[in-house]
């Protein structure tokens, strides 16, 4: 049995999937998803683990190793709440998609690895954000 994430191969599935995600309805939730709107840091102890599931990853396992260009746009930084989506630039081709089963929130998660430290950041996604990167 093949226990590997779906890739989400474009802009287009990944719109798709966080639509049917959004439209699923909600209960009440004080899930800590609420707190991430553009890249915040979310340590383990603080990932809500027991109540995601996994949408989906965007880490394609052929791509060695995945471009660190960014695609913003805008004038906006990669970090705003406000900023778009373009899977195909980082830090997006490096994440996984989760849902809150609670609230239904998506978010992707990706892991910043500096020269001292790692740290793992989520972002909550808006299909209305998601572009196709140029």
């Amino acid at each position: 049995m093949n226990s590997d994430p779906k890739l989400i191969k474009d802009s287009q599935e990944l719109s798709h999937l966080i639509c049917k995600t959004e439209d699923s309805g909600s209960i009440p939730c004080t899930c800590s998803l609420l707190r991430c709107e553009g890249w915040d840091t979310m340590s383990d102890s603080m990932w809500p683990q027991d109540q995601l599931i996994q949408l989906g990853t965007l880490r394609d396992s052929c791509v060695d190793e995945p471009t660190f260009e960014e695609f913003q746009p805008t004038s906006l930084r990669a970090d705003d709440p406000k900023a778009l989506i373009s899977i195909e630039h980082f830090p997006y081709n490096r994440c996984d998609v989760f849902a809150c089963t609670k609230c239904n929130q998506a978010v992707m998660r990706y892991t910043e690895y500096g020269g001292y430290y790692i740290d793992h950041r989520a972002r909550r996604v808006r299909a209305e954000q998601i572009i196709k990167g140029e």
